[in-house]
């Protein structure tokens, strides 16, 4: 019985009975060290009944060594690889080490271990001491967890906090546990602690703070050694101390064996039982501490009885004893763990066991587990004698860290490095610069250390201070560099580079002959067959500023299924945010909003700031589209206090068209007229018409005019037709010009600007008194804007159409099938119509088959249909 849990316990009941189900969960259980966390992973694994339990846990000593923790946890369910696509196997399986390197991509490991539980559920899986995973094993666990829906599947993490590695686990519920109430607190004590007066309960219950096994062990301490006196000693340091106390009291080769179990990262009996005989303990050695109920053998595993066992015995330990403790393991393991145990075991530099940590990071590289690559690294360059070779180790580490997110540990060690990794050293100090939001450290940095004498590096040092000039909008800084570059051996991506980045500011800018000129130029050099992927991303985003909205699409279509049938998701939040632009120009909102929120969850997931805040800037122009004002200021928001282009001028012009809509001129033409006039205006064309029509509205015709010029100079030098219909809005919003209205109506356009053209000309026919040709374009306005779903738009239609004293509605629209599904049964929908089956939509989608099937199963009552055979004569 769990003494004051039963809310927890009743939480846990539920978890567990929806996973019978079929639905799945996952909860995060934090608290201080003994608060019973552990607890109730205990229950959870008792009241499972028929589902199977996977259990596993982080351990400190292995916190170094890739994809261990995943390993130990998932146990024998990894033979069922074969049961997962061939993407998905091979790198799971090159993870695991039960075959070659994969693609070293977390992300795939990560939906691996999602199909597998999903393959494998319903089932438990529970991992305590969850703060002490291997980061790579952590992050495939938290991927999975993220996505599960319809598996089965309830996956329960337990971390300790305070005085612990910190576990974020953003996206996932949890549950914080507090001390025991005077109560429950009571009636554990009473329970397992009855040979102590009333007075010393009472003094245990005040030092205990209602932590359950502080209560359990300072009564255990207090009945073995008398009164003491912990003054102000935090929980855990008291617990660890009541049980360094029992361990001190046993045998001295049971004290050997459990110091072996504490440094090994196996929990393997015949591991430890091998390592320990090397130092004078036997098997018969355990029975005093499996009597203490310190530890536990059952069949071939050892385990403690509780996670801080383990670390009271270790630290407790002096150095000398450690250090043989992990000879010992070294001598009876093999591979990496053999490694890292021999470095442990190391006390002072040896370069042969720094050279085989060096070989262990690249295996760690291999399979993704960039921390584990950091700390091998680290731990080499300390055993390292030679200062050169040190150098290069540390900086190895340094940039392994980068890549792992490990910020702080990356400048540590930076710090430290000589001038033989110069070029390295600036690179990533610009990546930490880039962390900061300094830009403009990030490029000077790089242009400082860009030596002609040196030209490869300096190429490779230049590409990157361009990118970041961009960003920061030094364009100035962008044409000297692109010059720099042109000048070098190999400097042509670079220099092109450049002079993207000059046509798109001089289009903001209103240089727009010179800027095409420059984009005309870019474009008739697409990149070739061997392109890096970064370099074709610039050529669909060029496509995309010159307003080739169908070059833009073919080229990014392109690239974001091959990364998806790659399983490339890091490079996915960037190729989105292209998508997604596309689709809202083209007026396919909702797959715009589809693409834009799965852009957002994956650059979650890979820690990219940068393309979620333009994707936040695209759902924010969705929302202001639909009229919803909290959310698209809630969206707008981040990007207008992160201040970065393009993303913070695209929110802003989110909420002038926004206010637009809702009849707000003059907010919806500060804002803008600010942004056209200020530092940073990146990204702006797109938003003239909105200030256009709010400075005619508002009477401020000279301003209209200046920005309805600059945007028919970018539609006349684009020859986009869209483009040239837009401007032909401006013109007659200007005039207040009939005929324009009415070519502009005519011309072809996208559909949300085919429907504000045919408002206003419908506005403008109505004030001229000729109904009958007002209700015509009105009607098709209100028709449009209601598909969009642009209501506030659609309503000032109707609101037209009823001053012609139409009083009937606009006309009733075909029923909206896609509007019935959610974002992701769409998706599963579209490609299983396609003909693909829900493993091959699972691995394009990163959900689990159950949750596609699930998905599907919710979809087809909703569009009338039974099988999947109806789907693909739907039209979705």
């Amino acid at each position: 019985m769990l003494h004051g849990r039963t809310d927890e316990t009743a939480m846990i009941e539920r978890l567990l009975s929806a996973a019978r189900e079929g639905r799945s969960a996952a909860l995060v259980i934090r608290g201080e060290a003994g608060i019973g966390k552990s607890a109730l992973l205990g229950h959870a694994a008792a009241r499972a009944g028929d589902l199977p339990v996977l259990r596993g846990s982080g351990v400190e000593s292995e916190h170094e060594l890739p994809y261990a923790g995943l390993s130990l946890l998932l146990g024998r369910t990894a033979e069922r690889l074969d049961r997962l696509p061939d993407g998905q196997a091979r790198a799971l399986a090159g993870a695991l080490g039960r075959g070659p390197a994969g693609s070293g991509d977390p992300f795939l490991v990560g939906l691996a271990v999602l199909t597998l539980l999903a393959e494998a559920g319903p089932l438990v899986v529970l991992v305590d001491d969850a703060q002490w995973l291997d980061q790579a094993s952590a992050a495939a666990l938290l991927f999975a967890a993220r996505r599960l829906e319809a598996e089965g599947v309830v996956m329960l993490l337990a971390v300790r906090e305070p005085y612990a590695p910190e576990f974020p686990a953003p996206g996932l519920p949890e549950l914080r546990l507090g001390g025991l109430g005077e109560g429950p607190a009571r009636a554990l004590l009473a329970e397992r602690a009855t040979g102590l007066s009333p007075l010393e309960r009472t003094e245990v219950l005040v030092e205990a703070m209602g932590n359950p096994l502080a209560l359990v062990e300072l009564a255990a301490s207090r009945q073995r050694s008398g009164p003491y006196s912990a003054g102000l000693v935090p929980v855990q340091s008291r617990i660890q101390q009541a049980f360094a106390e029992r361990v001190a009291a046993l045998p001295a080769a049971t004290g050997t064996l459990l110091l072996v179990a504490a440094a090994d990262d196996t929990g393997a009996a015949a591991t430890v039982l091998a390592a320990a005989a090397r130092l004078g303990a036997g098997p018969a050695d355990l029975e005093p501490a499996e009597r203490t109920a310190l530890l536990t053998a059952t069949g071939d595993r050892i385990a403690f009885g509780h996670p801080l066992i383990r670390s009271a015995v270790y630290q407790g330990a002096p150095l000398a004893r450690r250090l043989a403790a992990h000879g010992a393991l070294a001598e009876v393991l093999d591979g990496d763990r053999r490694v890292w145990h021999l470095a442990a075991a190391a006390p002072g530099p040896d370069e042969q066991v720094a050279a085989a940590l060096e070989a262990a990071a690249e295996r760690a590289r291999d399979r993704g587990g960039y921390a584990a690559v950091a700390a091998a690294y680290e731990r080499a360059a300390a055993l390292t004698p030679d200062p050169r070779v040190r150098g290069r180790r540390r900086i190895a580490a340094a940039g392994a860290a980068t890549e792992a997110g490990q910020f702080e540990r990356a400048a540590a060690l930076l710090k430290e490095s000589g001038l033989e990794e110069r070029v390295q050293s600036a690179k990533l100090r610009a990546v930490l610069a880039e962390t900061r939001d300094d830009a403009q450290d990030a490029y000077r940095i790089l242009l400082n250390e860009s030596d002609p004498s040196a030209p490869e590096d300096a190429v490779v040092l230049l590409r990157d201070a361009v990118a970041a000039a961009w960003r920061n909008n030094d364009f100035s800084c962008v044409e000297m560099m692109g010059e720099f570059a042109r000048g070098l051996p190999g400097g042509g991506p670079v220099h092109t580079l450049a002079r993207a980045a000059l046509a798109a500011n001089r289009l903001d800018r209103g240089e727009i002959s010179d800027a095409f000129a420059a984009l005309r130029e870019l474009l008739a050099d697409p990149p070739g067959e061997g392109a890096a992927v970064q370099d074709r991303l610039l050529f669909a985003r060029l496509h995309l500023i010159a307003g080739d909205v169908a070059g833009a699409f073919g080229t990014i279509s392109w690239l974001e299924r091959d990364s998806r049938e790659h399983g490339a998701l890091g490079v996915l939040p960037a190729m989105l945010v292209v998508l997604a632009r596309c689709q809202a120009f083209t007026g396919a909102h909702r797959e715009a909003r589809v693409t834009a929120e799965e852009g957002l969850r994956i650059a979650a997931d890979t820690g990219q700031s940068r393309p979620a805040l333009e994707l936040s800037g695209i759902l924010a122009e969705l929302a202001a589209i639909e009229g919803d004002e909290a959310r698209c200021a809630e969206l707008a928001a981040e990007p207008l206090e992160r201040g970065l282009a393009p993303a913070a001028v695209h929110a802003a012009a989110a909420l002038s068209l926004l206010d637009l809509g809702l009849g707000r001129y003059e907010a919806a033409f500060d804002r803008l007229a600010a942004v056209v006039s200020g530092e940073r205006p990146t990204g702006v064309l797109a938003a003239l018409p909105t200030l256009v029509e709010a400075a005619v509205r508002l009477g401020r015709h000279d301003q209209a005019k200046q920005a309805a010029e600059t945007y028919a100079r970018f539609a006349a030098e684009s020859g986009q037709v869209w483009a040239e219909a837009v401007s032909l809005r401006n013109r007659a919003l200007i005039g207040d010009d009939l005929e324009l209205h009415a070519r502009a109506v005519r011309h072809e356009s996208f559909p949300f600007d085919r429907a504000r053209a045919a408002l206003l000309y419908g506005e403008r026919l109505r004030r001229e008194r000729r109904m009958t040709e007002a209700r015509a374009q009105l009607r098709t306005a209100a028709e449009e804007f209601e598909r969009l779903r642009a209501h506030p738009w659609a309503e000032r239609a109707r609101g037209e159409l009823r001053a012609t004293g139409e009083s009937r509605a606009a006309r009733e629209q075909a029923p909206d099938l896609a509007g019935r599904l959610t974002a992701q049964e769409l998706q599963a929908v579209r490609l299983a119509a396609q003909g693909l089956s829900n493993r091959e939509i699972g691995a394009r989608l990163f959900l689990s088959p159950r949750t596609v099937g699930y998905h599907l199963y919710n979809a087809f009552p909703k569009l009338g249909v039974s099988s999947r055979g109806e789907l693909a004569g739907l039209g979705l």
